[in-house]
């Protein structure tokens, strides 16, 4: 089969809620990082991208009628080539760019460019309709985040847990105390100030110019979401759920915009237009969980994937776990066998400080991974995260 490779990556800063990128559609949005890719490898004939598949989780606002082929529009691409906007929640742009990379593996395509895109600030509230005639009752739903238009049937067998009681009965069943999950959120923090500080971070995003009403362009060039605090400020926060839960918004990840995009070519593509690649795409796995546990899912999506790539954990060089929550975060690495602070987890900060945009979030971190890899002398990253509704992504990047 061909090779896959990644011969770019970038993405947007991460806006926290009702932040500077809140004033962005979504499709806009999407457009932003496509465009930016276009600029950086001109030696790409447009006409030759196969397709632009993203990942978006809402698809309920500006992100509804299929945004990756709005986005690629919007970014100048030419008419004639296709969009597909994909979606397995929180790892939806993961599963664009494994997508991308299957099919220049199988010869049926050469060019992608693949990511994901999410305005969590920008979702709507969605009305249902009533299923009774001369009804006037009306049932309305935050789109943002969570469990809408449930499922009777679905309800009883197997729950809708919100996402921050998968959390909490991680924690439970992994006797995973308050102090931990603390100390965890804080270590993600300061590995985020120090990458931003040295730049690190800054190497994977593209600033954007905010128009203001008045005056001059808002200049966003680094993420908003980090709050660095004290472990003291951090043990004082109250547990969303209450006395004998463990879940705070300092131990959890944050309700985000952004948009990320990486470009995947076949060697045959690489020769044709002299690109650079920098990485491989060996592998991506999905696998299934209990939906009250989704937070479990990266274990066995990982052994699943390491094991048909003949892979050992301990060959991983690079590991980018997406923090949905610092509970469900420590399950995973002691499922894993590692340490909590194991050097190789997340080196610039994950979610927590970094902010989780749904359907970027994969295609940030394969992004992260990429640059990771690139700047280090380093040979395999690991991504890998939970998914809603009881599942893990995984996918394994080998450095060229």
């Amino acid at each position: 089969m061909n090779e896959a490779f990644i011969c770019d990556a970038i993405r947007t800063p991460v806006g926290k809620y009702g932040g500077a990128l809140s004033a962005i559609r979504t499709d806009d949005l999407a457009a932003m990082p496509i465009k930016k890719l276009l600029e950086r490898n001109t030696v790409i004939d447009p006409v030759a991208i196969d397709d632009v598949i993203l990942g978006c989780a809402n698809q309920a606002g500006e992100d509804n009628r299929n945004v990756a082929r709005m986005a690629l529009l919007l970014a100048g691409l030419p008419e004639s080539v296709p969009g597909l906007t994909v979606n397995r929640l929180c790892s939806s742009g993961m599963e664009a760019i494994g997508i991308a990379a299957r099919a220049i593996k199988t010869g049926e395509a050469d060019l992608i460019i693949a990511g994901g895109v999410e305005s969590m600030s920008r979702a709507p509230m969605v009305v249902a309709k009533s299923t009774q005639a001369f009804s006037r009752n009306a049932e309305m739903y935050d789109s943002t985040i969570g469990w809408r238009f449930v499922n009777p049937e679905f309800k009883a067998r197997f729950g809708t847990d919100p996402l921050i009681c998968t959390a909490e009965n991680l924690a439970k069943e992994y006797n995973i105390s308050r102090e931990d999950q603390d100390k965890f959120a804080h270590h993600s923090q300061l590995k985020t100030a120090e990458a931003q500080k040295n730049g690190s971070l800054g190497k994977e995003i593209m600033p954007l110019a905010i128009p203001q009403q008045k005056g001059e362009a808002m200049l966003v060039d680094k993420d908003e979401h980090p709050r660095l605090s004290s472990l003291e400020k951090l043990a004082s926060l109250k547990p969303v759920y209450g006395a004998g839960t463990t879940v705070t918004a300092g131990n959890a990840s944050g309700i985000n915009d952004g948009a990320a995009a990486v470009i995947v070519a076949s060697q045959a593509a690489v020769k044709r237009y002299h690109l650079t690649p920098r990485a491989k795409i060996l592998g991506m796995q999905a696998a299934g969980v209990p939906p009250r546990i989704m937070g479990i899912g990266p274990v066995p999506a990982t052994d699943k994937l390491l094991k048909r790539l003949g892979l050992k954990f301990k060959q991983i060089d690079i590991i980018e776990l997406n923090e949905a929550f610092a509970a469900q975060s420590l399950a995973c690495i002691r499922e894993f066998g590692i340490a909590d602070n194991d050097p190789r987890l997340n080196p610039l900060g994950g979610a927590i400080a970094l902010g989780h945009p749904l359907g970027m979030s994969g295609a940030r971190l394969v992004t992260t991974a990429w640059h990771q890899l690139h700047e280090s002398g380093r040979q395999y990253a690991l991504c890998t995260m939970c998914v809603g509704v009881g599942q893990g992504l995984s996918m394994v990047l080998q450095k060229v």
